[in-house]
């Protein structure tokens, strides 16, 4: 691979914004303004002599789109200069991410400690597939540090959370959890999705290893999928690198460009989305229709000491239940007019999901109960719209609702 940027360089004295625009830019000689798109699948060499020293790792450059490619390393340079990380790797999806960067370091006879609040998919991956490959894992109220100690065996080597947790807004406190899973000699993997690398760095916290869907914020517009690994150079470069490049989970440099585009505009649009999602959340927890509102950056939260701690900002979504039942929870969603019912979030447009019918629709009820999930919880992605409309629109849906 080529390196694209001294980590020691003027850069890292930019503030957020400047890095989100210029971070990574690698040109090529017709000195391009927008990030040059290489959309080729292979590379070529001057000589027989060259390919094999690429290959062997004695010179730099790029040998297959599948190992590295220019696009991509630009994406993968600037979201770690804004994460502060030594290293990143781009994949295909936010699945991929959180499945390499835990696959990649495990071995059979292995213990995973999880949050027990995970994405429907995260939790397949620790209660799921880890045990049929002889990795044991368990879940545990992620919330309670001692849960935490006590889950923690000889043979821990990965503690895996996701705050805010998907979708009831629970948190975890990244420091406190840190702490015991070093003192156990295991690895922290964030996923840190919810509250953007803007709102939250979980490695500023003793996280070791952060991981992203970039489909959601970091896209912002619901155009294409994408994830990314960060973490220490040693584990990027001798555990995740390999594990990238023989099975194969790599970006499309088209997808790395759009989310090129997308990072130049985070912050401002982060920005827009915690503000906006604040009144929305002031706007449902007067509501009488409204039976419980989770916004971490509300005093209203069980653990808004915990945001306060670690979190720069209450993030852009916002969970709430209903009163009512399964029913009329339905009539309010198909009463939105501007707010748009889909299981994506992180996009320009506002989008409501009812998780106990989507993206936790696997778990059974009782564990659905136990994370706080009912027939009536809905997780609300807040977009950039104008928030009069977006009020205007909560108030008429909750009025058709009949509850």
């Amino acid at each position: 691979m080529v390196a694209l940027a001294d980590h020691d360089a003027p850069e890292t004295e930019w503030q957020p914004a400047t890095r989100l625009v210029h971070g990574g830019t690698l040109r090529s000689p017709f000195g391009e303004t927008s990030e040059a798109l290489y959309l080729n699948s292979g590379f070529v060499y001057e000589t027989a002599e060259e390919a094999e020293a690429r290959f062997k790792g004695d010179a730099e450059g790029y040998v297959y789109s599948r190992y590295a490619n220019p696009t991509v390393s630009m994406f993968e340079e600037r979201i770690r200069s804004l994460e502060g990380a030594e290293a990143a790797r781009a994949t295909s999806t936010g699945m991929a991410a959180v499945s390499a960067a835990m696959l990649s370091q495990l071995n059979a006879g292995d213990h995973v400690v999880a949050g027990r609040a995970l994405f429907g998919s995260c939790r397949y991956i620790v209660e799921d597939l880890l045990p049929r490959f002889g990795v044991d894992s368990t879940l545990v109220d992620g919330r309670d540090l001692d849960a935490w100690q006590a889950a923690v065996r000889p043979n821990t080597k990965v503690f895996f959370f996701e705050t805010p947790t998907n979708p009831t807004l629970e948190l975890v406190d990244i420091k406190g959890v840190s702490e015991i899973a070093h003192n156990a000699g295991a690895v922290v993997v964030v996923d840190n999705v919810f509250a953007t690398p803007l709102l939250q760095s979980p490695m500023q916290q003793g996280a070791d290893i952060v991981c992203y869907s970039a489909t959601k914020h970091i896209d912002g517009q619901g155009r294409c999928l994408g994830g990314v690994v960060l973490g220490p150079q040693e584990f990027v470069e001798e555990k995740l690198h390999d594990y990238l490049k023989h099975t194969g989970p790599s970006m499309s440099p088209f997808n790395a460009w759009v989310l090129l585009k997308g990072l130049e505009t985070l912050a401002i649009r982060v920005e827009r989305h915690a503000a906006s999602a604040e009144t929305v959340a002031e706007f449902l927890i007067a509501r009488p229709e409204v039976a419980r509102v989770r916004y971490p950056g509300h005093p209203s939260h069980p653990q808004h000491a915990v945001a306060k701690a670690q979190m720069k900002g209450g993030g852009p979504l916002v969970s709430f239940n209903l009163k009512g039942d399964k029913t009329q929870a339905f009539t309010f969603l198909n009463a939105l007019e501007v707010v748009k019912i889909s299981n994506n979030l992180g996009d320009a447009k506002s989008l409501i999901t009812h998780p106990a019918t989507t993206t936790h629709q696997r778990l059974e009820p009782d564990a659905r109960a136990e994370l706080g999930i009912g027939e009536t919880t809905m997780r609300l992605s807040v977009g950039l719209e104008d928030v009069a409309d977006l009020l205007a629109d909560i108030d008429q849906a909750l009025t058709s609702s009949n509850i």
